[in-house]
């Protein structure tokens, strides 16, 4: 840099005869490389830029300093000072910009211009709104371009399954590798990254491991991202020694491969092994990022690791690291776990940030566990006002006056839940059977095997009731008999997906199941009873952990 600066004075001051943009320029492409703000206050002095002088710039701002707006401030200058047209590098660079910065509108008004120039149909131009829309989670926009496309490549391809991966359409996502497939399209590694991570979405273990397969068959470059995303499949599929396993035969480990072994612990509950694993990263030298400090703090909150949590909270904010709401969620968490309920109530009332409605929602569990009524009323205020309109809040406050037997009150929420019009999100459960993937929902009967998990369940229901189970129907709020809410209970969708894999499997074969919300308590008691009844491990991942039911007890010790 200091002899290019040397060769700049010279051009401006010994070198009147040179085309003084021509030289420049060329300066400038160098400086793009080394010192991008020097670069970037070059270009504003350059009397007659080219496209190709802003492209330089774009492009240094995008690996030297990818949080940064300035490409888009810089194509803005070309399109309002109408300077030399952008082209398709143009486009793709402030494209990259946008995805990074998940700029939406920008990107949208990207899109426009290159549609109106034209250059929308370029391929280069084309994947690149490809993975906007993808990182900006907006799939719907981005299958309507690649559907567009005149031509794709296997970046298009991987860049929508990644998009699908991302919002959690695994089904689509994995439609979509069959698709490429069929079309005879090599995957590469961002591919196979993309596709396993659809995997871990949904836990489907059997396509996870049929990819794994795919991968070493096809002689695709097990990379550092690839092995990353086979560890969190493994770890969110319920197959944690796996993905230890793998873990520990990679080579090299970035922070991305620690956080996800850190929080495939955490999610287990094996909040030890965890720590020691965050102990060897800090060993290793690698900086730990907002991830993995979620993940110790998680893991010490399933974990009951109450005073490690405290140590590593100090040490995180004595480090001067500012805590996310993430962290400060993780820590509430923490505290409510091992029944700490005041003393969480006070870090949430010391807290520099206004709590998130999720923190508030973690208290009032604890204190609906702990019959603190009155603390989880103040508490229920605060929620029905920052979330008038979410009727998870509403389902929790009338469960806590259930859980005291005060009905009156119970039903005045449910009253005031059905005159806002706010219904609740239905169960859903999922699990794989031989490679393919069911969904099911609470009541619906419409699965093609209907019939038989009928049978199943009402045999599973007998022997149930027969090793004395005493239904919590306490927890269903509709207004029926105590006998239509028995039958309600066992028409959750996680029963239905066990019924379904006692159908269909046998021991020794793990029924796992995916669910989209919490396990309620009377499923958590009835599958630990089933899992010693019919002799079978059942893992059950729901929206906050793993549970692992094995000869009628459950890996969170009755804790989740």
């Amino acid at each position: 840099m200091r002899l290019l600066t040397q060769i700049h004075a010279h051009i401006l001051t010994r070198s009147p005869l040179l085309p003084l943009s021509f030289s420049l320029s060329k300066v400038l492409c160098f400086a793009a490389y080394r010192d991008i703000r020097y670069a970037a206050t070059l270009l504003s002095h350059i009397p007659s830029p080219t496209v190709f002088a802003y492209n330089t710039v774009m492009r240094g701002f995008l690996s030297q300093a990818p949080s940064l707006p300035h490409p888009i401030l810089l194509f803005r200058i070309l399109v309002r000072n109408k300077l030399p047209p952008a082209n398709t590098f143009t486009l793709a660079s402030v494209l990259k910009c946008c995805s990074n910065l998940a700029a939406f509108q920008e990107g949208r008004q990207v899109h426009k211009h290159a549609v109106a120039s034209g250059l929308a149909g370029n391929l280069f131009v084309g994947t690149s709104l490809l993975n906007f829309y993808a990182k900006c989670e907006a799939v719907d926009m981005g299958r309507k371009v690649f559907d567009e496309m005149p031509e794709r490549n296997v970046v298009a391809w991987s860049a929508m399954i990644g998009g699908y991966a991302r919002v959690g359409m695994a089904n689509e996502a994995l439609g979509m590798f069959r698709e490429m497939q069929r079309r005879g399209v090599e995957p590469d590694e961002m591919t196979m990254a993309s596709v396993i991570s659809a995997c871990a979405v949904i836990g489907a273990l059997d396509l996870g491991k049929w990819l794994h397969t795919y991968v070493d068959k096809k002689g695709i470059k097990n990379d550092l991202e690839v092995s990353t995303a086979l560890v969190n499949m493994y770890a969110k599929c319920g197959c944690i020694e796996k993905a230890s396993h793998i873990f520990e035969a990679l080579p090299e480990k970035d922070v991305k491969a620690w956080s996800s072994m850190i929080v495939g612990f955490a999610i287990h509950g094996l909040g030890h092994e965890a720590l020691t694993t965050f102990a060897k990263m800090e060993a290793a030298k690698v900086e730990p990022d907002h991830v993995t400090l979620i993940g110790v703090l998680s893991a010490c909150a399933h974990g009951g690791l109450v005073e490690e949590g405290r140590k590593y909270w100090s040490s995180m904010v004595e480090a001067g690291i500012k805590p996310s709401m993430e962290h400060y969620g993780c820590m509430v968490d923490l505290l409510c776990r091992a029944d700490q309920v005041e003393e969480a109530y006070e870090f949430v009332n010391q807290m520099p940030v206004a709590p998130n409605p999720a923190i508030w929602r973690t208290l009032l569990v604890s204190c609906k566990r702990n019959k603190m009524l009155e603390k989880g009323k103040l508490i229920a205020e605060y929620l029905l006002q920052l979330e008038p309109l979410n009727a998870e809040n509403y389902i929790l406050i009338s469960s806590m006056y259930a859980s005291v037997s005060d009905w009156v009150k119970m039903s005045r929420v449910r009253m005031q839940m059905k005159e806002r019009g706010v219904k609740a999100v239905p169960g859903c459960s999922s699990i794989e059977i031989d490679g393919y993937v069911h969904e099911f929902s609470m009541g619906d009967w419409s699965h093609p095997d209907a019939t038989d998990i009928r049978e199943v369940l009402r045999e599973v229901a007998e022997r149930v009731r027969g090793a004395g189970h005493e239904p919590w129907i306490a927890s269903v709020l509709q207004n029926m008999s105590d006998a239509e809410k028995q039958d309600a209970l066992w028409e959750h969708s996680e029963r239905l997906a066990i019924a379904y894999g006692l159908l269909k499997t046998k021991a020794p074969v793990v029924i796992r199941v995916v669910k989209n919300l919490r396990v309620c308590i009377d499923c958590h008691e009835v599958t630990k009873t089933i899992s010693k009844l019919y002799g079978r491990e059942i893992v059950v991942r729901d929206r906050i952990r793993f549970h692992k039911f094995v000869d009628g007890a459950c890996s969170c010790r009755d804790i989740w």
